[in-house]
């Protein structure tokens, strides 16, 4: 939940050490520093030489710091680095049946970091084999240092041959079946799902959109590829008075099996985790105001 909007940086940025020691964009929640798609390969090892003289310049922050790896042998790379220990963890791009051993290979655990990772070949498209995904992080003892897993939008919708129109969200694609599939196999068995990114700047209103449907389907967290975004998506994540007395009332100790509030039906039973995520939404991100009556 606290991710909030996480904005995605180039390791090759020459001012890293300004973002990461909340200088510049202090109202920032959590940062990913990239070596992946955003780097050409040619820039890999500045992008590489930057990180490494980040490290030694981080300052106790809230801000949360975190490194997209290009690939598993980068992220060994990564892990012996000194101040290492300094991020949060690591994005894992690219992260399916097929990558999770090469991933676990170079995987070391002591240093405490978690992990997002990121859902984005086209295994995500076939239910089995996310359901076999979801079974290996239980077996293999990743599950408490997962943070959330990410949908990677673009990449998905690059396999499918696709890029959406300005207008459009990400529920207007192909990818809203898949999305919801995940929600389905992921969710029930506790791993958080963080939102696909939205690539145009200058249809704030349809990226509001997007964020509701987002919400709708139980996601929290969004990729933001630019500052102007976070405001716009925080926004949406503040919640609606209704719904935070509603959410109070049914987690309250005394609340009846079943009652209704606001001719809506609510029953603690079936409605306590709802009530649970939208009282952490409003401790990380607020409660919206009333509307002052005309």
């Amino acid at each position: 939940m606290q991710l909030g909007a996480s904005l995605y940086i180039p390791a090759t940025r020459p001012d890293l050490a300004a973002i990461a020691n909340g200088l510049k964009l202090p109202g920032l929640r959590s940062v990913i520093f990239c070596t992946e798609d955003s780097v050409h390969g040619r820039d890999l090892e500045r992008a590489l030489d930057n990180v490494a003289a980040l490290l030694p310049a981080l300052e106790t922050s809230s801000l949360l710091r975190f490194i997209r790896p290009r690939n598993p042998m980068v992220l060994w790379r990564l892990l012996q680095l000194d101040g290492i220990e300094r991020i949060q963890g690591f994005a894992l791009p690219k992260f399916g049946p097929h990558s999770l051993d090469e991933w676990l290979r170079v995987w070391d655990a002591r240093a405490g970091h978690y992990l997002l990772p990121i859902l984005e070949t086209v295994e995500t498209f076939e239910h089995r084999k996310m359901e076999q995904v979801r079974d290996r992080l239980e077996n293999c003892g990743l599950k408490e240092r997962i943070l959330c897993l990410r949908i990677g939008g673009n990449d998905l919708l690059n396999l499918l041959g696709i890029r959406r129109g300005r207008g459009a969200t990400v529920y207007d694609t192909p990818l809203r079946d898949t999305i919801a599939d995940l929600v389905r196999i992921f969710h029930p068995a506790g791993y958080p799902l963080s939102a696909p990114v939205f690539d145009y700047l200058d249809t704030p209103q349809v990226l509001a959109r997007e964020v509701a449907a987002d919400l709708q389907h139980g996601l929290v967290g969004k990729t933001a590829i630019h500052p102007a975004q976070i405001p716009v998506i925080e926004a949406l994540y503040r919640v609606a008075p209704d719904d935070y007395e509603t959410a109070k009332a049914v987690l309250a100790p005394g609340a009846a099996a079943v009652f209704r509030r606001n001719d809506s039906f609510c029953e603690p039973a079936t409605h306590w985790r709802w009530a649970t995520a939208v009282l952490e939404r409003a401790r990380v991100f607020g409660v919206e105001e009333r509307s002052s009556p005309r």
